[in-house]
């Protein structure tokens, strides 16, 4: 018995519900919905799933982000057309079930034993012989004994009569056919275990019982009741997010559209949070140590949910999903970049304050976003030569003004994969609502060959930052480079480090070069500074030296620009390096003497006081300390669908290896008597739902088991 592709023919006069009933119940129909179901769940695969519409705008553009929204792409499988997808595959396939199993079953109780004897002819698997001096009844006993040691079923029809004779009918492999029905079944048990599941109860539940999903934001506590589900909801999978120390018992369930609230019945308490890493950063282990606090009778379980370690309780199951911070304790030094004394910050992950005077200029709102305890970068040499001793005045201009900003660590060469400490990341909101993003290491990292402070920041969330590099100074310290700038920035200050410059470059011997090596010397730190006048076209005032590059192309003529660049790059370095001692002397250290670890520093004190007139904040913060609290996110649920599903997930690979490996088998065997000898006529055929070469060795062995004194070219097998 094959089963047939075509649908349930049902008796009734309307031509449209037939046809309606016959492809519903058809092969081909429910074929075409598990394609469409493939192609859905590629798609939900490839494309990430419940994030937010911006992201989507950036990646598809505005058109074809809300196209893409509009057939909820973006959460696949609560789309109200995947759930109908997969109601009408378990409708179609139900009904080819209804329509074959009959058919099926029918099939294993019968064994064809009323063949025709002369139809045994026409099967490709053949042999005939006579048995001398073994009568029929003889024949019938070996045979039936034979076929039952060899795991056939066989039946024996006895046709009286002329031409009479006993057809034994036997098979073997019926379990292929079961493999059909469990192979479907088990296509229907995963979807119900699918819809029961997923979005559909729990929407169903929403519209019964009037809820709707929240698409605020605010403390869980004050979401309104018409977002919360109940207790007793049978079916639901969400997210709880947990710190050390404390407790949760609301989770929440994200829907296309919001969320809705979930309470659960019993409160998760995080005692600590385990966490390994790999050497290159990704986590290697983390596992939850969590006392589980029932609500009802009071009672207290304590375990460990580790990945691929869930636990259970009161019908609900555990898993370990992620981490986060939950709430760190930052403690913060505030360097103003426009000079003044620091400021102290404190807050918290999750937290935000506001600064103003202390600060340097307008109020401003500061959220704490992350603390990142280890941070795994490359930091192999990008050019080993640029780790030696390095000239200050020899500065690459142009490419300096090529690349404000930069990586952080960026590097051409061999990979080095190290632990660079922690880093923290933090908002600045100004008083219209927009914010950048900042990302700061709390030590200083050597990058080609100079130890440097990076201080990161970006103006959307989609962009790399973009990463400022402040020198450490003697002391591993921000300090030096900062009474840099702030010295920078004094014109008292300035004047000073001039007038030094020239008294130390200018010969005893020509006073006269004293008054236009001053005007060049005064002119070129101003440049550097920012201090000149507003620019002619009305922009901003530039400082750094893209002011320096901007007066070479406006005052120099072309052909003398190279040899003028050399030489107010080199008596700008040499002001700065006298600016440089005169801050220590204000702070009463002692000036610096010009080693090669000094021009190291101020190598990269020049290029970082360039960037830092690209760098959109008035004041920087530096990680003093912080206190870690861990977050532990659990994804509970309650899915009684899971059961249908492994049953349906056995039932699949039952019914697959059944029709894939388990051939059904026919074998007929003829016994008539022979007239005049006191022997046997026997013919046998087979027939086999495939033709293999292990068909044709089971023939064999059976034709000489059969017939043991025949020859084997007595045997018929077609090619």
């Amino acid at each position: 018995m094959n089963a047939s592709t075509a649908g349930l023919e049902l008796p009734s006069r309307s031509r449209t519900l037939r046809d309606a009933v016959e492809l519903l119940s058809s092969m081909r129909f429910a074929i075409a919905l598990l394609t469409l179901i493939c192609i859905a769940s590629v798609i939900g695969t490839v494309l990430r799933q419940h994030e937010p519409l911006n992201n989507y705008v950036n990646q598809f553009g505005p058109f074809w982000a809300r196209v893409f929204d509009a057939l909820h792409l973006y959460a696949v499988y609560s789309a109200w057309w995947f759930l109908l997808i997969l109601a009408f595959l378990v409708v179609s396939t139900s009904l080819c079930i209804a329509r074959n199993a009959p058919k099926i079953f029918a099939d294993l109780r019968t064994y064809k034993e009323q063949v025709r004897a002369n139809s045994l002819q026409a099967f490709p698997h053949r042999a005939s012989g006579t048995v001398e001096g073994e009568s029929r009844e003889a024949a019938l006993a070996r045979v039936s004994a034979l076929l039952a040691a060899r795991g056939w079923r066989a039946k024996a029809q006895v046709r009286e009569g002329a031409g009479g004779g006993v057809m034994v009918a036997a098979r073997k492999g019926a379990a292929n056919k079961i493999g059909y029905l469990a192979a479907h079944s088990a296509i229907v048990l995963i979807c119900i275990g699918g819809l029961c599941d997923g979005d559909l109860i729990v929407r169903a539940q929403m519209a019964l019982a009037g809820k709707s999903p929240f698409t605020g934001g605010g403390r869980l506590g004050d979401v309104p009741p018409q977002h919360w589900l109940s207790a007793a909801n049978p079916t639901y999978r969400a997210n709880i997010g947990v710190s050390e120390g404390r407790t949760g018992n609301t989770a929440v369930i994200q829907l296309s559209d919001g969320i809705v609230l979930q309470p659960l019945p019993f409160d998760i308490e995080l005692k600590k949070f385990i966490v390994e890493f790999y050497p290159t950063g990704s986590p290697k282990l983390f596992a939850s140590d969590v006392v589980l606090h029932d609500r009802e009778t009071g009672e207290s379980h304590a375990t460990t949910i580790r990945v691929n370690r869930p636990a259970e309780y009161r019908g609900v199951t555990i898993y370990q999903s992620s981490f986060g911070d939950g709430g760190s304790k930052l403690r913060f030094k505030g360097w103003p970049l426009a000079g003044g004394a620091t400021f102290p910050v404190e807050g918290e992950v999750g937290g935000a304050t506001e600064l103003s005077a202390a600060a340097g200029g307008a109020p401003l709102g500061l959220e704490f976003t992350g603390l990142r305890v280890i941070n795994v970068e490359n930091l192999g040499e990008a050019n080993a030569a640029m780790s030696g001793a390095t000239d200050v005045r020899k500065v690459d201009l142009v490419q300096r003004l090529e690349s404000h900003l930069g990586s952080g660590a960026k590097s051409a060469g061999d990979k080095k994969l190290q632990n660079v400490g922690p880093s923290f990341s933090y908002k600045l909101r100004d008083a219209a609502g927009q914010a950048r993003e900042y990302n700061n290491y709390m030590r200083p990292l050597t990058l080609d060959g100079q130890r440097v402070f990076l201080a990161g920041v970006r103006d959307d969330a989609n962009e790399a930052f973009r990463y400022l590099r402040i020198p450490a100074d003697e002391d591993d310290g921000l300090a030096g480079w900062m009474r840099l700038r702030a010295a920078l920035g004094d014109p008292a200050l300035r004047e000073q480090a001039v007038s030094r410059y020239v008294s130390r470059a200018v010969p005893a011997d020509k006073p006269e070069l004293s008054e236009q090596l001053t005007i060049s010397a005064r002119r070129v730190l101003s440049l550097f500074a920012g201090a000149e006048a507003p620019r002619a076209d009305g922009g901003a005032r530039r400082g750094g030296l893209q002011a320096v590059s901007d007066f070479l192309e406006t005052a120099v003529p072309e052909a003398d620009r190279g040899r003028t660049a050399e030489v107010l790059l080199r008596i700008m370095n040499g002001t700065l390096f006298e600016l440089l001692n005169l801050g220590r002397e204000q702070a009463k250290l002692v000036p610096l003497q010009p080693t090669e670890a000094t021009q190291d520093f101020m190598r990269q004190a020049v290029l970082s006081l360039s960037d830092a007139f690209f760098y959109p904040a008035p004041f920087l913060l530096e990680l003093e300390d912080f206190q870690q609290v861990q977050e532990s996110v659990f994804q509970v649920a309650r899915a009684p669908g899971k059961t249908l599903v492994y049953a349906g997930c056995l039932f699949l690979i039952v019914g697959v290896f059944a029709m894939l490996y388990i051939r059904e088998r026919r074998l007929w065997v003829w016994l008539q008597d022979q007239p005049g000898s006191g022997g046997t006529r026997l013919t046998a055929a087979l027939s086999s739902t495939r033709q293999t070469l292990d068909v044709d060795r089971e023939f064999e062995q059976l034709r000489a088991a059969l017939l043991p004194d025949m020859p084997s070219p007595t045997v018929k097998v077609s090619e």
